[in-house]
């Protein structure tokens, strides 16, 4: 009895020690492998699971590459895992590419998936080119008149400058900077508007996919509007702000003149207070000769009656005169 009790013992060990081997070595992996035709030791898949790669997504990208023709290596696979890489898609583009008759080495699919492109992405556009929509470009031609368009441009990815190449927003720029010179050269909106074509040959012949990670083949204009007469525009706000000028300077003229005719009225009543005060002094003059005996009593009468006559004959003339002259005659003497 206590033999069969070792021995069932011993064979719970073993089956447990099987089973953990199992979990830990991807038996099934390999066997799958060695039927592709993938030659991986067991110890390779040892050491994956040591380094905490999950030899999953290494065996099967290879087994696809090796059914495919692709030449890979485990080590490079595992390398470019590590590194943060996507092994599965990296295979899928050098498969595409091995099928679409595109040179595509394995260091080149993984700098570019390393750089944060879709390698596979870019592959299907090189066989399978992408048509990008510009928004609306407004433009203004030599006549004033404002240009809308909008195009469409067709480009293919270009995989030798997929690393360091700018992307689809820099092509929209340039695009847009291409229709806003042609537009602006132009001397009416009229000859854009009859050939739209006019901005797609002077847009390409800049060449604006260089240093980008894009190949243009086409660009078409998809839609041509009119939009606001900017120059007309323009004309009005100036001719409305020579006017507002000009009323400001009229302001400050009338202004100025106000200020002028006060000064003008201060200096007139200053006068007559002048002239008052040396008519207050004539009484003092006249009683000081009398005082001195410079003129008698009969002479101040003789001024008095001289005095009197001409306020009287000032008194009768005025009554031959319109009143409308007399008044002016009136307010000129006060």
């Amino acid at each position: 009895m206590p033999q069969i009790v070792g021995l069932l013992f011993i064979i719970f060990i073993i089956l447990i020690g099987f089973i953990f081997l199992l979990s830990f070595v991807p038996v099934g992996l390999w066997i799958s492998a060695a039927a592709a035709g993938v030659r991986v030791g067991l110890g390779t898949l040892i050491g994956m699971r040591l380094r905490r790669v999950p030899p999953v997504k290494i065996v099967n990208p290879q087994i696809k590459a090796v059914k495919a023709g692709v030449p890979t290596s485990i080590d490079n696979l595992e390398a470019h895992y590590l590194a943060g890489g996507n092994v599965d898609r990296v295979v899928n583009a050098l498969i595409a590419a091995q099928r679409a008759d595109i040179p595509l080495e394995f260091e080149r699919a993984a700098a570019i998936d390393l750089a944060g492109r879709d390698v596979l992405q870019a592959v299907q556009m090189s066989v399978n080119p992408k048509v990008i929509e510009t928004p609306k470009v407004a433009a203004v031609a030599k006549d004033g008149i404002e240009v809308i368009a909008k195009a469409r441009v067709t480009v293919r990815a270009n995989i030798d400058r997929l690393v360091g190449g700018a992307g689809e927003e820099t092509i929209i720029a340039r695009v847009g900077e291409g229709i806003v010179t042609t537009v602006g050269s132009s001397e009416t909106h009229k000859l854009v508007l009859e050939n739209p074509d006019l901005i797609s040959q002077t847009v390409l012949e800049k060449g604006l996919d260089s240093g980008t990670a894009f190949e243009i083949l086409s660009i078409d204009i998809a839609d041509v509007d009119i939009g606001r007469n900017i120059g007309a525009q323009l004309q009005t706000d100036q001719a409305e702000a020579d006017k507002r000028i000009a009323q400001a300077k009229a302001e400050e003229r009338r202004v100025m003149g106000i200020a002028r005719e006060q000064e003008m009225k201060a200096a007139v009543q200053e006068m007559r207070a002048k002239v008052v005060e040396s008519e207050a002094e004539v009484p003092k003059a006249l009683a000081e000769a009398m005082r001195t005996g410079k003129i008698g009593v009969m002479d101040y009468y003789n001024l008095k009656n001289l005095v009197a006559d001409t306020d009287m004959r000032e008194s009768i003339s005025k009554m031959g005169k319109p009143e409308n002259q007399a008044d002016f005659g009136d307010d000129k003497k006060k």
